[in-house]
């Protein structure tokens, strides 16, 4: 079985956010950049396909060189070899044609995203990949057991999780349950010097037109001051809570 784990590579979530001048792009000084944390699950999904049942486990990514170490990492994690297109990932429809196109010369039998990356946090390439490939398609995938040409699946829905079984190939998104966190790889020294040696692909962008544009960044509204209220002044609470706050 192959699987293509997708890999976004984001800021780390203690990073502090800033925008260029003019509000108009990221400013990457000083930001540490991280697998992302929904892709991590799957990629320990993967991993563990690969250690119990055979697995070929490619992980890819859509970005310029800057990404490497990223997906040096998801080598060092245990992924067999990576793949980079070359491109920076503006888009969503952009990303997801790349991938595609990966998946159509490669013939996967399964793919793995996180259901959303924590950056922009739109979760639209999984579905679009499926989409675009005809294949079936789990969100918020919480539970995988892959067996022949069948997959038993788990995904969260509003009040509760649905128990469904899809035809492999399939694209997973997944999400923390698919793997447990205390379950999550962390590289270590064999797994990093293994890393060095593992094959990464660069290939070209396929032309797709992009269909969005991020014309302008704008942070949260900084939070008000809090103010503090005497454990006697009860009334006086309960009047900020009504009036000002507009919780009650």
């Amino acid at each position: 079985m192959k699987v293509l784990v997708c890999i976004s590579h984001v800021p780390d979530t203690t990073a502090k956010i800033n925008f260029t001048a003019d509000n108009k792009a990221f400013d990457k000084n000083g930001v540490s950049f991280v697998i992302n944390p929904y892709d991590e699950f799957g990629l320990t999904r993967a991993v563990w396909m690969q250690e119990k049942q055979g697995a070929t486990v490619t992980v890819i990514n859509v970005g310029t060189a800057e990404t490497e170490p990223t997906l040096r990492k998801a080598l060092a994690i245990g992924a067999n070899d990576a793949i980079r297109v070359n491109a920076e990932p503006k888009d969503a429809f952009f990303v997801a044609k790349q991938i595609a196109n990966i998946v159509k010369e490669n013939g996967y039998d399964l793919v793995i995203a996180g259901r959303e990356s924590i950056d922009y946090n739109g979760s639209q390439v999984p579905g679009m990949l499926a989409a675009m490939l005809g294949w079936p398609f789990v969100n918020a995938c919480v539970g995988l057991e892959v067996e022949g040409e069948k997959a038993k699946v788990i995904r969260e829905i509003d009040g509760g999780k649905e128990k469904s079984e899809i035809s492999v190939p399939a694209v997973i998104a997944g999400q923390k349950g698919l793997v447990e966190e205390k379950d999550l790889r962390i590289p270590n020294m064999r797994g990093i010097m293994q890393a060095r040696n593992k094959p990464l692909k660069v290939v070209e962008p396929v032309d797709a037109q992009m269909r969005t544009e991020a014309v302008h960044f704008e942070k949260p509204a900084p939070k008000a001051p809090v103010k503090m209220i005497d454990p006697g002044e009860v009334e006086t609470l309960v009047d900020l809570l009504h009036n000002e706050a507009k919780v009650i």
